[in-house]
């Protein structure tokens, strides 16, 4: 699943956002856009992930996330 959120104030650290969510999903990726919005791919729900976020030190609230379509085309197997 993809996520989106728009990031306020300074960019955080995606690495320990990253590194918080891999402890659940190892083949998560993290990223971030020039207009605000940080990417999330993973296989979390938007619990689990809104966990890691926290422990992450990211204060998102549920309304926050963005759930996006998926843009799986099955070809390799999931």
């Amino acid at each position: 699943m993809e996520f989106h959120y728009h990031r306020t104030g300074p960019s955080p650290d995606l690495a320990t956002i990253e590194q918080a969510i891999a402890q659940l999903d190892p083949a998560v990726l993290v990223d971030a856009d020039d207009f605000a919005r940080v990417r999330i791919s993973t296989v979390l729900d938007e619990y689990a992930l809104l966990d890691c976020l926290w422990r992450a030190g990211v204060q998102v609230a549920m309304g926050e996330l963005e759930r996006q379509p998926s843009v799986c085309c099955g070809g390799c197997g999931g």
